[in-house]
């Protein structure tokens, strides 16, 4: 697909929480979404998902306690692990997995 900017595709998706997937490689799945300050439910994968934050901040919800990932950082939840996104939360998220079908 060659080069891409993925703050401006975000910008452009319909609706946030919504994830297009802008990539496959290496078997994985690279998606963009766009965080609009509401939460997110709980959910638990089958695969290890790594949540790299590239505008703004992603508060995420790991065994009670709340995480601020701030633009430029990454979080890799396990396979298995129950997490959520906290009210509050905005801007754009990039997910790498192996999951074969949007958010």
């Amino acid at each position: 697909m060659g080069k891409m900017n993925l703050l401006q595709l975000a910008s452009t998706l319909p609706a946030a929480w919504k994830s297009t997937v802008v990539g496959r490689p290496g078997g994985s799945q690279l998606k963009v979404l766009r965080m609009d300050g509401l939460q997110y439910p709980d959910e638990v994968h089958g695969f290890d998902e790594a949540l790299l934050v590239m505008d703004g901040v992603m508060k995420l919800v790991v065994e009670g306690s709340t995480i601020d990932v701030q633009a430029g950082e990454v979080y890799v939840v396990p396979a298995g692990q129950p997490h959520a996104v906290a009210a509050g939360s905005h801007g754009v998220l990039v997910i790498v997995d192996a999951q074969e079908c949007s958010r």
